[in-house]
């Protein structure tokens, strides 16, 4: 009995705090407002300058992301549509010249319904409270480093793609400031991605208090920031900043990617087949199952590929799909084999990347792995690795000093003279290892 109510003393102390009442959260809600100037604030515009972290394409894939500054830039929020629109010169990353600016154009309307497109506006501190007053919300408090804060949460009438419900959690401080707003978002490759954006440096402008910096986080790197210069509230001109393009036009831009090329395989040896498409991808035989090459893309290219595999080899099952390098590109095909339980190999440097990624809860997501609720098996890849079974041979190697990625693999098929790259410099890769290459398969 004595250990029974421990155990239950035990589970009520590791409880998080209670919320508050619908009402206690209205009233912070109403004080951070009031602070900040929201009510009566139905549209923004500001601009200063800003840089946007080459997020999934970095040459390390992680943390220390390569950036690309936006000059000009400038963004304008309608609350009532609602919309945003972003605009400015973005420059990307120099790589052995100067770089040329392109136009960068952020859109948000109705007609991209994505929750991805629409937190953009809620994040925002001013959309926040807005959101918050016309929802139900619940408060907490929580201290962070030292710094307590009233967290409000609330939820949009948008549903995740599982019926889930969206979240967001408001930070404000003593000040009643929002100091960060944090959401989920369904990705590829993160599942349930954690999204955080972070206020600081408020000073009031215009009868509404605006902070100097914005920070986003992804899944806690930094993907985005801005210096706001100047601020204008509810402008005379909103319509002629926001210059939506026509309602057709702007559904044409919100429509979905097109579904990749079907995965056709043409043979070029015994036993290995190229799978064309928009991504080439290779299927080889080994005595008692076989290996997948590359599975890029999306959930709609693996499945393909795993069907294909299949089809030629209907006795064995994939046990090894090789990831050249993690850029999203050539890893968002990867779940529906996690789903099947196969392991991934990959160069070593992305090892954890990979496992961590695809091992994040799902909840928001409806597709294969979601489904299978199976964590993902890696291995990764430090200078080479060899793949036999005593007749067929597979050599993954991984490329050193590339400028596209620190994480890469390519795989050489000694016996039918195949090699197999992507994003490389295949003449390099050749010298470098002292192969005498029949056929070249590139990835892209």
């Amino acid at each position: 009995m004595l250990k029974t109510l421990a155990a239950f003393v035990l589970c009520l102390a590791a409880l998080p705090p209670s919320h508050a009442t619908a009402q206690d959260a209205r009233a912070v809600v109403k004080d951070a407002s009031e602070e900040m100037g929201v009510i009566g604030l139905d549209a923004v515009t500001y601009s200063g300058v800003a840089a946007v972290g080459n997020f999934g394409q970095s040459r390390t894939i992680s943390f220390g992301l390569a950036s690309s500054s936006i000059r000009d830039y400038a963004r304008t929020i309608d609350f009532a549509t609602p919309a945003s629109r972003a605009t400015g010169d973005l420059i990307p990353p120099a790589t052995g010249g100067p770089a040329e600016p392109r136009e960068y154009d952020e859109l948000v309307t109705p007609e991209f319904a994505g929750w991805a497109h629409q937190m953009r506006i809620w994040v925002t501190p001013w959309g926040f409270l807005r959101g918050a007053a016309a929802a139900t919300p619940s408060v907490r408090t929580r201290t962070i480093d030292g710094v307590a804060y009233r967290v409000v949460s609330w939820s949009p009438a948008q549903k995740a793609p599982s019926g889930a419900a969206y979240r967001l959690n408001g930070y404000i401080n003593a000040d009643n400031l929002v100091d960060r707003v944090e959401t989920w978002v369904e990705h590829p490759i993160f599942g349930d991605m954690h999204v955080e954006y972070r206020y600081s440096g408020y000073r009031p402008l215009h009868s509404v208090m605006v902070p100097t910096r914005v920070a986003e986080r992804r899944v806690g790197m930094e993907t985005f920031v801005a210096e706001i210069r100047q601020f204008e509230s509810n402008p005379a001109d909103l319509e002629e900043l926001m210059a939506l393009p026509p309602v057709e036009e702007r559904r044409r831009l919100a429509a979905a990617p097109p579904l990749p090329a079907p995965a056709v395989s043409e043979r070029l040896a015994d036993g290995v087949y190229r799978v064309t498409g928009d991504y080439a991808s290779l299927i080889v035989e080994f005595k008692d199952h076989v290996v997948v090459l590359e599975a890029p893309q999306n959930e709609q290219r693996g499945l393909a590929l795993l069907s294909e595999a299949t089809r030629l080899f209907p006795s064995k099952r994939v046990r090894y799909v090789v990831n050249t390098h993690a850029h999203f590109d050539h890893a968002e095909g990867l779940p529906p084999f996690v789903a099947e339980g196969v392991t991934i190999l990959t160069d070593d440097t992305s090892r954890y990347f990979i496992e961590t990624a695809l091992g994040e809860p799902r909840t928001l997501l409806t597709d294969t792995l979601a489904k299978s609720r199976k964590k993902p098996k890696v291995e990764g890849v430090l200078d080479s690795r060899v793949l036999t079974d005593g007749k067929r041979t597979i050599e993954l190697h991984h490329v050193r000093k590339l400028a596209h990625s620190d994480g890469m693999l390519i795989a050489w098929l000694p016996a039918e003279r195949i090699l197999f790259t992507a994003d490389v410099d295949a003449a390099e890769v050749i010298a470098q290892l002292g192969l005498k290459v029949e056929r070249h398969v590139q990835v892209h």
